[in-house]
């Protein structure tokens, strides 16, 4: 489960930091937001600009490219409740510590924080469609402490989430 994967004293949406706040708001509000029907659903207005922002990319991401997003239910077939939270870790880690040439970190870009989110998101729908709906607060906890430990360091050191 995504609580031995993630330290007990995460304090998510309660951090004193604004970016980790943030972090997990947007982990919340996209898996809300995708499995209640995204944009056709019946979910309410995105709570940030930053929520906001990620559902619309999201959205676009997945009109756009609808063939990448067609391999993740075969990736995903196997995953159970107690799965489903090292999975995404796993794929999530795959792409973020994938080599390098020269050693070095790969940057981070505006479309690599969005396949955080978007990918979590379709793990998310897997599971609500699959009746595993226990499964989708541990989702939203592994998303933001991910973001929190991968993600939030980069975004801090590029000025923030909003510029």
């Amino acid at each position: 489960m995504c609580q031995s994967a993630v330290p007990a004293a995460r304090l998510g949406l309660n951090s004193a930091d604004p970016l980790v706040r943030e972090a997990f708001l947007m982990a919340r509000d996209y898996i809300d937001y995708v499995t209640t029907g995204g944009a056709d659903g019946t979910m309410g207005p995105a709570p940030t600009s930053c929520s906001r922002a990620l559902r619309h990319a999201g959205d676009e991401l997945l009109t756009r490219f609808p063939i990448f997003f067609r391999r993740w239910p075969r990736v995903f077939q196997d995953v159970t409740e107690k799965t489903a939270c090292p999975t995404l870790l796993s794929i999530l880690d795959e792409h973020f510590f994938a080599p390098v040439p020269g050693g070095r970190r790969r940057e981070l870009a505006w479309s690599a924080v969005l396949s955080v989110y978007v990918l979590a998101g379709q793990m998310a729908l897997h599971c609500h469609e699959r009746g595993m709906v226990v499964v989708l607060p541990q989702l939203k906890e592994c998303v933001g402490a991910y973001v929190e430990r991968v993600v939030c360091p980069e975004i801090r050191d590029g000025g923030g989430w909003v510029k």
